[in-house]
């Protein structure tokens, strides 16, 4: 075999490897999580004081880990929850999936929520029995995929407590909800459809459970990001002030209701 075949095999080899390892959900351990900016698989926020924590896994949006995102981890520590900010796409060798999202399909990043929670119940600074989910965008298409029974949560893991989704993608589903979920999302936005949410929250089965979907008038896509308005990735998106500050007001009533930091 020629040195140039040899060469085509390798390349092919190795996309393959890639592509398998793209398929398998992202395991955590004390040696592939970092503090906050690592840029490791995942980041740790930790609260003040000496815990044990409940404990929030954060899902970022299409484009991948950023200062928004390490905006929220922080906020959420804050406010009592020690937050794993999971990176789904640069271990993946993945830097976007903007308008490409089946790239890294929110199940799969969903399965890494749920391999995330079983880390965090392995450490002591953390209340096992108080772990919740908070996705943006993709990040939160894959929450509503991680609270639905028999869709991808590994049998021997446990449910999440608590859900929140910013402006997720929304797939109406007729599957049991199994964990208490809060959408949050613009009536003005031309990428995730509030409509397409309010389906997915009329379709659901409650099995005990509820959906709350808050919705803003005015409010795009990214309304809580610190960009004003403007157009990314062919949509109009884009900070809206005050459903922002309601928006933050939600997250933390609910989070509290559900998880208790401070109790």
């Amino acid at each position: 075999m020629n040195v140039t075949r040899l060469g085509a095999l390798a390349i092919w080899l190795s996309l393959i490897c890639h592509d398998a390892a793209a398929e398998e959900p992202l395991t955590f351990s004390a040696n592939t999580v970092g503090a906050p900016l690592s840029n490791a698989r995942a980041e740790l926020f930790v609260p003040r004081g000496t815990g044990p924590f409940p404990a929030m896994v954060l899902l970022h949006g299409c484009n991948g880990v950023g200062p928004h995102y390490r905006v929220w981890a922080s906020r959420l520590a804050e406010w009592g929850y020690l937050t794993l900010l999971v990176d789904s796409f640069r271990p993946r060798g993945v830097t976007t999936v903007c308008n490409h999202g089946m790239t890294i399909p929110p199940q799969l990043q969903a399965q890494d929520a749920f391999n995330a929670a079983e880390y965090l119940r392995s450490r002591p600074d953390v209340r096992a029995e108080r772990i919740g989910v908070i996705g943006f965008s993709h990040g939160g298409w894959a929450v509503l995929k991680a609270v639905l029974a028999g869709l991808v949560r590994p049998p021997q893991t446990h449910p999440f407590l608590a859900a929140v989704a910013f402006y997720p993608g929304c797939e109406a589903s007729p599957s049991a909800l199994e964990t208490d979920t809060l959408i949050l999302i613009g009536e003005a936005d031309d990428w995730t459809p509030m409509e397409r949410c309010t389906r997915w929250r009329d379709v659901v089965q409650p099995n005990g459970h509820r959906v709350l979907l808050k919705s803003y008038s005015r409010a795009l896509h990214g309304f809580d990001a610190p960009a004003m308005p403007h157009y990314f990735a062919g949509h109009y998106v884009g900070r809206d002030p005050e459903a922002a500050a309601d928006a933050l007001v939600e997250t933390r009533m609910f989070l509290d209701a559900h998880l208790g930091a401070g109790r």
